[in-house]
């Protein structure tokens, strides 16, 4: 049986307020599909739907082209990890991750065997007899994912799993789960409102906001030609020049910003008089002049030093802040705070957007 999911015009409500907005997709069998996006945006909701724990207000699931409907959360081919993983304390490792084995009535043998499977699966052999108390922060994770592949689902729901692990435990997380998913070839679907997870290890990505899929594409696309001023903002960091569109053509348009009139890229076909923002991330800017339509000249208001890279803040309008990330030995001398400098962008890497709502506002 196929393991895709579709979501066909799916919306959830509760009482007045609407969670889930109209979403549809198609998530392939055998996908890393992520949901990312800030809290109460939706895609726990949406998650809880797949799942069965939620029933839409309108709109169809299907898993593997069934519709689910009437079908509760035991008697879909899915199983959820929860943040908070609920492993139960008092149980080894095996007696965890064979429980819903036992739950359908497997016998011991059965289920002490797929529990070794599982063990060698996640890297934790000869672990089984282990308390769950007795494991650091990643094994339980990795624990709670056996737990649930141990009764064969076909796709694996997974509720912002490592958010409780410090930094570098779940970077090396990231690349355990991501192996996992490849090794056993099943659909994952993975809610996050952290960027990193998302772009490092799905295949796609749907961007949320307001109860509305904004974007849905690879991580390398919503990074570099997002479709909105909030995916923009939300996705990485972002330098927004508002303004107001002076000329539009194949090379893209021209917008009169603070900064004076800049370039960029113009995916919407935006015209002349549009109010809109261009967006250049700080990666992408570089000191010194460039063309007369991609350079800016500006005082220097503070420059972090961070090991491998420099961060320069330059004055901005109002209270915003232009910033510009400088490798360590990126051959140019870095202006002292306090100094007007001059910075400039490839104008192919910089994006301009219908004025639109941005994140964190």
């Amino acid at each position: 049986m196929s393991s895709g999911v579709e979501l066909d015009h799916i919306t959830v409500k509760f009482g007045n307020f609407t969670a889930v907005k109209d979403a549809t997709l198609d998530i392939k069998s055998g996908e890393f599909f992520s949901f990312l996006g800030p809290s109460g945006c939706g895609k726990t909701t949406i998650l809880r739907t797949v799942s069965g724990f939620l029933d839409p207000s309108s709109g169809v699931v299907r898993i593997g082209g069934e519709d689910m409907a009437g079908i509760g959360p035991n008697k879909r081919p899915t199983a959820l990890i929860f943040q908070n993983l609920a492993l139960f304390p008092l149980m080894t490792v095996s007696e965890n991750i064979t429980y819903g084995l036992r739950v359908r009535g497997a016998d011991k043998a059965a289920r002490m065997k797929r529990a070794d499977e599982l063990l060698e699966l996640i890297a934790l052999p000869d672990q089984g007899k282990k308390l769950v108390s007795e494991l650091s922060g990643g094994q339980k994770q990795r624990v709670a994912i056996a737990r649930a592949l141990a009764v064969e689902p076909k796709v694996l729901l997974l509720d912002e799993p490592l958010s409780a692990l410090d930094l570098k435990l779940r970077q090396h997380m990231r690349n355990e789960l991501r192996e996992i998913q490849k090794r056993v070839g099943i659909t994952f679907i993975y809610i996050t409102h952290d960027q990193g997870e998302a772009l490092t290890m799905s295949d796609r990505v749907a961007v949320m906001s307001d109860g509305e899929i904004l974007q849905i594409s690879d991580g390398k696309t919503i990074y570099d030609s997002p479709a909105t001023s909030f995916v923009a903002s939300f996705v990485g960091e972002n330098n927004p020049m508002p303004g107001t569109i002076t000329k539009a053509g194949k090379t893209g348009a021209v917008l009169k910003t603070a900064f004076g009139e800049l370039r960029g890229a113009n995916p919407h076909g935006l015209k002349v008089g549009d109010k809109a923002i261009l967006f250049v991330r700080p990666e992408s800017i570089s000191l010194g002049k460039g063309a007369a339509d991609a350079t800016i000249t500006s005082q220097i208001l503070n420059v972090a030093f961070e090991g491998n890279v420099s961060h320069i803040f330059m004055k901005g309008a109002g209270k915003k802040e232009l910033s510009v990330t400088v490798g360590r030995h990126g051959g140019a001398e870095i202006p002292a705070k306090g100094a007007k400098a001059a910075v400039s962008y490839d104008p192919g890497y910089a994006v301009v957007l219908p004025e639109g709502k941005m994140a964190r506002e």
